[in-house]
């Protein structure tokens, strides 16, 4: 009973402050509907955010409404490139199939902006690699981008670079890839790229080596703050599984 009291009240609350703050009139049946689910979704969704005022704010609602509609973003991608078929919108929906995995939808989009003024265009070319290397095409993906960097020299992406290092790794060329690697590890903003560079000295029996990268990756961690541990968390998390080997 003490539950069901508190719900109904926390339900008015919510519905009063929907009214106050002009919100739309779909959440009071959204709440009165659905009286934990409903009301949940409105303090994450609405109040939350105010809260949370700024880019912080902004980012915490779209990730809940990627959960709570992931298709939303995409849909309305699509919906604007099918209304109007501009490279603008063109890439928003290549951006939005390559975050979703829809690789092969993606290429073709990045391929169809690559015309006349947009031919050579870095970050044009820079997602078609990406995609390139998604669908296991490496020996496209370097060709792409060393054409990228032929008509666009000034063009620097860390990025970029580790792509095209991972690139020469997958399609064999192993040597220069640690070269590349070795340079990535002192360059690239975070650990993504050291963990790859030791992940292949591993592959190549360098046990010593790699060990020496993963637990530097462990000890920047220990000495960074939260954002950084919260940012780059996936690749923090995979070095400290391969040190405590």
């Amino acid at each position: 009973m003490p539950i069901l009291i508190l719900s109904a009240i926390l339900q008015v609350a919510l519905v009063v402050h929907i009214i106050k703050t002009g919100r739309s009139t779909t959440w009071i049946w959204i709440v009165v509907m659905l009286p934990l689910a409903g009301s949940i979704a409105y303090l994450l969704l609405e109040v939350l955010p105010d809260l949370m005022a700024g880019r912080a704010g902004r980012r915490i609602q779209q990730n809940i409404q990627d959960v709570v509609n992931p298709a939303k973003s995409i849909n309305n991608a699509s919906q604007n490139y099918s209304m109007t078929d501009t490279v603008e919108n063109a890439l928003k929906l290549a951006d939005e199939c390559m975050k979703k995995g829809m690789f092969s939808e993606a290429k073709e989009l990045y391929t169809k902006c690559r015309k006349g003024l947009h031919m050579h265009d870095p970050d044009i070319m820079h997602g078609l690699a990406t995609a390139e290397f998604q669908l296991n095409n490496y020996s496209e993906t370097k060709e792409l981008l060393d054409k990228l960097i032929l008509e666009n020299p000034e063009f620097k992406n860390p990025y970029a670079h580790l792509l095209y290092t991972r690139a020469l790794e997958k399609s064999g060329d192993t040597e220069q890839a640690l070269k590349e690697y070795e340079v990535l590890d002192i360059s690239f903003p975070g650990p993504e790229a050291t963990y790859y560079y030791a992940i292949l000295l591993k592959e190549k029996g360098n046990n010593e080596k790699a060990m020496y990268f993963f637990e530097k990756i462990v000890k920047t961690a220990k000495t960074s703050g939260k954002h950084y541990n919260s940012i780059y968390k996936k690749w923090i998390s995979l070095a400290k599984n391969e040190y405590r080997i």
